[in-house]
């Protein structure tokens, strides 16, 4: 049977049969405002809050009082209270960045990961995390060696991924042949708003629904439903928050 780690996502669960696979490796795409870092900090945050799961986040874009801050924002009250005890552990773009040199952050984030007990790992972003490498090859080799220490290290991650159409791109890339799942996030405009619908593509070892199913995101975080009747996707009175 085939272990899987819950995200604590309402209605995610449902439709991955269980949680992501334990100890695997998700790239969560999107275009800006998808949700993919509210995804992330509620996979990180539900971790401690509701299976004692401890985690990691990476984050290029942001620093550590702004991505506590969003935290709150969404609900998640205890996320400072969480970071002072450790159980988790923020890499924020002044120390990832600070060095210029992803050997030298992969040397740090060693240091905490191994024997440490974390179960949960985020990179937020994988386009960031490229920026280290001048060429293809470079960038090939260092995220081997990356994705390779995580799975020995026993964590269960989430990478995020920047895409410029409204759609999932139909061109597979270096991160798509490395990762044990992907999950879309898509979010397309109306008259009122937007709609937002998740597609999770792929989970290798799983059993999934593979439809499109709309989504929320709102004061608690995301939220999916289950049927498209839960979640009209011609309402022009609402429109998700």
């Amino acid at each position: 049977m085939i272990e899987t780690t819950e995200t604590g996502i309402d209605g995610l669960d449902e439709i991955l049969n269980g949680g992501i696979v334990t100890n695997s490796t998700t790239l969560v795409s999107g275009n800006p405002g998808a949700g993919k870092s509210i995804l992330c900090l509620q996979f990180i945050y539900n971790g401690v809050e509701l299976y004692d799961e401890k985690g990691i986040y990476l984050t290029f874009e942001e620093d550590a009082r702004d991505l506590q801050e969003a935290a709150e924002s969404l609900g998640f009250e205890n996320w400072g209270d969480h970071v002072e005890s450790g159980d988790i552990k923020i890499y924020d773009k002044q120390q990832l960045l600070r060095e210029n040199d992803f050997s030298s952050s992969l040397d740090l984030l060693l240091s905490d990961i191994e024997g440490a007990g974390y179960d949960r790992l985020v990179l937020d972003s994988l386009a960031m995390f490229e920026l280290f490498f001048e060429d293809e090859t470079e960038k090939r080799t260092y995220l081997l060696k990356f994705t390779d220490i995580l799975r020995k290290n026993e964590l269960t991650t989430l990478m995020t991924n920047e895409q410029g159409a409204v759609f999932p791109e139909t061109e597979i890339g270096l991160e798509n042949y490395l990762t044990d799942g992907n999950i879309y996030l898509i979010q397309t405009p109306t008259e009122s708003g937007v709609s937002r619908y998740v597609w999770v593509a792929k989970m290798r070892k799983q059993n999934i629904e593979t439809d499109i199913f709309p989504m929320e995101i709102g004061e608690s975080g995301i939220r999916v439903h289950q049927n498209a009747s839960a979640f009209s996707l011609m309402n022009e009175d609402e429109s998700p928050i």
